[in-house]
């Protein structure tokens, strides 16, 4: 029988949640035609969510203190880099009305987010470090909640769309700001 460690479950899913907005952000610009992406982004968010755990437990105890001061600087500049940059192009798609604006989605940018929204599972992976547990297991039921988290945010944010009216990137990169503000006022023991 397989056993699943309910406060695991409770991490990853809790792990997973900026990549689900970021899913959902994301989703509205994938076609038919993307299904690639549709899947690889997901697919790119549970990869980064399972290796950062395994690299925070190689990484050890020892630099725990040295990454936990700045780890939230960061997120906070990956996320508000990738939000801002979300805006810009959204303005620059609304004067190019030729231009496809969902085109800009580019695998880059995938593996970006699918960074910055996985930089806390490395603090996990280094706690880790300190416990008795199967680091390959819970690393890897890490990835799959991602994942599934992450497509279940894809396909909501394609619903999405006929909701939002072309405004939903600049929805989207308000919500990456938001998400690197939270991280870094939370660090920082403002809220």
């Amino acid at each position: 029988m397989l056993y699943v460690d309910v406060e695991l479950v409770l991490i990853a899913v809790s792990l997973a949640m900026d990549a689900f907005a970021v899913s959902v952000a994301k989703g509205h610009c994938f076609t038919g035609q993307d299904s690639v992406k549709k899947i690889g982004m997901p697919f790119m968010f549970g990869v980064f969510q399972m290796a950062m755990p395994l690299i925070g437990w190689f990484v050890g105890a020892q630099l725990t203190d040295m990454i936990n001061s700045y780890d939230h600087w960061i997120i906070f500049g990956l996320l508000a880099y990738l939000g801002i940059n979300m805006i810009r192009n959204s303005k620059k798609a609304a004067e190019e009305e030729n231009e496809d604006f969902c085109e800009l989605v580019s695998w880059r940018e995938i593996i970006m987010l699918a960074f910055a929204t996985s930089l806390d599972a490395l603090a996990i992976g280094l706690t880790f470090a300190f416990m008795d547990v199967n680091v390959w297991v819970d690393s890897s039921l890490i990835g799959v909640v991602a994942f599934i988290i992450s497509l279940v945010g894809v396909f909501l944010g394609q619903q999405l769309k006929r909701f939002l009216g072309g405004r939903e990137e600049v929805l989207g990169g308000i919500v990456l700001i938001v998400i690197g503000l939270k991280v870094l006022l939370q660090h920082m023991q403002i809220i």
